[in-house]
């Protein structure tokens, strides 16, 4: 049984370099769109998450962080396969290479439907101009900007 890990967070404008990441920390840059932490498996690999529609989903609660789907480190020597669930580790079974295969693909299909291509039809162009509004903030980034400000 693999020991129960808690992560603790910190939301950044720049992801530290490798070598600055603490073990169990989750670094989440909202300005870039990504949360970085080393492997929980203890390997010390750093592991990024790009915050994305077709990539991963973070929570934030206030006091916890979520990060959906799992992590599967699947290019890494270990393997390792976890949630991150209100801030702790809950690990999750290995996946055998054609578990690995089919996830790639599905997430290739996703990514092919959500952007568009040339395979599926490339998305439509508008001929209206989009007006420059800004970055679209969700509303734990609008949280977090009134809890810390600008």
């Amino acid at each position: 049984m693999r020991p129960v890990i808690v992560l603790s967070h910190r939301f950044v404008e720049f992801i530290p370099e490798d070598d600055e990441l603490e073990e169990r920390t989750l670094y989440i840059s909202l300005r870039f769109g990504t949360a970085t932490h080393k492997c929980c498996c203890g390997c010390g690999l750093p592991v990024v998450t790009p915050l994305r529609p077709t990539d991963w989903r973070l929570d934030f609660d206030g006091k916890t962080v979520s990060l959906y789907p799992s992590i599967g480190n699947w290019s890494f020597p270990c393997r390792s396969h976890y949630w991150i669930r209100e801030s702790r580790v809950a690990w999750a079974a290995d996946w055998s290479q054609g578990q690995i295969e089919r996830g790639r693909a599905f997430d290739k299909k996703a990514k092919e439907r959500y952007f568009g291509t040339a395979e599926t039809g490339a998305a439509e162009e508008s001929t209206m101009p989009v007006p420059d509004v800004g970055p679209v903030l969700t509303w734990w980034q609008r949280f977090i900007k009134w809890l810390f400000g600008p």
